[in-house]
């Protein structure tokens, strides 16, 4: 088994030395990687963490993270049609994509791998206490994406030997998360407390173990690290919404807490699919609904229901400026260098995806080889934090100054500009949830989250149920198809490790 991940991490070395992300991906390989004589420098450790690094290239951690808008209320996603069967309430071992199970796990093995030999490499303590903490961090990432899709899951805190011992039932949900807390609790004492330039940092595993403390509603201790990285200093919410997903202005944005990286060239999203700007923007591959749009606010701060700046007859003007940056509007029109006009081959629903897509690499091209999209897929950002901490405080304790704060800077980000919370509406526990609720909602829409909040809120059900799947298919309400917020073990899994058993009702 370990000599089966070793080849495995060694070819993704090689394939990773190629890009040029950041300092540690700037590198090309002088030659074929020998198992034998790795480990032996400072460089081969910066190649090794870079092989690491790679594996966010793959599942949801690419490009592919915004598909995940499919199986929720805010959009459909047509190019995987197992999210049409999942949310027409279909789910079972064989049509959830494996991409929730083999991407982690993949992870994990590279990380186990490198956590296993970095000992052997004759650099400073300090420097492997720093590359253990970015491996650890990722590591923590994998396993609460693992629990957040199965609940518990097979532990493997170090690389089986063989096969056989790869073979391991599931352990509860909660020894697994209690690992994911262990190691970012190494990454917190370990990591520099920087800004994020491409590694994980102090801040980024600050962040994410604020995520999981609010999974598990531990509020107040969400609550205090969350509070933590903001009184920290070391990011802060970028002036403009628009330039968090262009790949220009991603670049040592003060709001990017963690994300993959990119960088044409070599490293584009077309080395591992046809990415965004065919798979989305050519494509349109990522529609959403109608239902979403009505979510935003207008100018004025007030729901469309209720604002005198509404006008039915022209129903987008004088709304919230997110929401002509995350969709394409009806009527909108991308224009091609030449004059013409990009369509798409069908649009099902209203509105198309329009953030992460950079309008001056227009036209959208179906030619993958011709596809040089480099932006960046963002995992954690600042506002994430801000809007977190809200929620954790306001579970914890009800409204307060501190909790208004928060979501307010969200919210009057300069682009933005809205108005402030209004407290006199907005002044119980019950009412400023469902308000942070809807903030977050508009904040992170087509950023593949909203899955997974409406399962951490058990609501999953209920809003799907307002939404209908597009043309041609029967316009049935949707219908939420896990048993207790978790997937089924894909077959293949359960036929390759006899000791896992399936998960309750399915």
């Amino acid at each position: 088994m370990k000599n089966i991940i070793k080849s495995f991490f060694l070819i993704a070395v090689v394939l990773m030395i190629t890009t040029s992300c950041n300092k540690f991906l700037e590198k090309n390989p002088g030659d074929v990687i020998s198992s034998g004589t790795f480990w032996k420098t400072e460089e081969d450790v910066q190649k090794g963490l870079s092989g690491v690094y790679s594996r966010l290239r793959g599942g949801y951690y690419s490009y592919t993270k915004v598909f995940l808008e499919g199986y929720s209320d805010n959009g459909y996603t047509r190019l995987i049609t197992s999210f049409l069967d999942m949310s027409k309430g279909v789910v079972n071992s064989t049509n959830v994509p494996s991409a929730f199970f083999t991407g982690p796990y993949n992870g994990i093995a590279s990380c186990n791998y490198f956590l296993e030999n970095i000992d052997n490499a004759p650099v400073s303590t300090d420097l492997k206490n720093k590359v253990k903490g970015e491996v650890r961090f990722l590591r923590a990432l994998f396993y609460f994406d693992l629990v957040q899709a199965y609940g518990g899951v097979p532990l493997y805190k170090v690389e089986p030997n063989t096969v056989e011992e790869a073979k391991i039932a599931a352990s509860p949900k909660a020894d697994v998360l209690a690992f994911v807390h262990e190691d970012l609790d190494f990454a917190i004492s370990n990591l520099p407390d920087i800004a994020y330039t491409g590694h994980a940092v102090k801040g980024s595993a600050m962040a994410l173990k604020g995520k999981v403390l609010l999974f598990e509603q531990k509020w107040n201790e969400s609550a205090n690290i969350l509070q933590q990285v903001i009184n920290g200093g070391k990011f802060s919410i970028n002036s403009s919404y628009s330039d968090l997903f262009i790949t220009a202005t991603q670049r040592n944005n003060p709001e990017i807490m963690f994300s993959t990286m990119y960088l044409a060239p070599n490293s584009t999203h077309s080395g591992s699919g046809e990415g965004l700007e065919t798979e989305v923007g050519w494509y349109g591959a990522v529609t959403l609904y109608q239902t979403l749009a009505d979510e935003y606010e207008c100018i004025d701060g007030k729901p469309i229901s209720s604002s005198p700046l509404f006008n039915p007859d022209d129903p987008y003007i004088n709304r919230d400026p997110r929401m002509d940056i995350t969709l394409k509007l009806p009527g909108e029109k991308f224009i091609n260098p030449n004059g013409s006009e990009q369509t798409y081959p069908e649009q099902q629903t209203p509105f198309v995806m329009q953030k992460y897509l950079d309008l001056t690499h227009l036209p959208f091209s179906r030619d993958i080889s011709a596809v040089k999209t480099d932006v960046n897929i963002i995992h954690i950002r600042y506002a994430d934090v801000l809007l977190m901490y809200a929620e954790a405080k306001n579970e914890a304790t009800g409204p307060d100054a501190t909790v208004y704060d928060a979501i307010n800077k969200v919210r009057q980000r300069l682009q933005v500009n809205l108005p402030p919370v209004d407290e006199t509406i907005y002044n119980s526990q019950d009412a400023l949830r469902e308000y942070i609720r809807h903030e977050r909602r508009v904040e992170f829409a087509c950023e593949g989250l909203r899955y997974f909040d409406l399962k951490r809120w058990n609501i999953m059900d209920e809003k799907l149920k307002a939404v209908f799947n597009p043309p041609p298919y029967v316009p049935l309400s949707l219908s939420f198809g896990e048993k207790n917020n978790v997937l089924p073990f894909p077959q293949s899994e359960l036929e390759r490790n006899p000791q896992l058993e399936q998960n309750k009702d399915y």
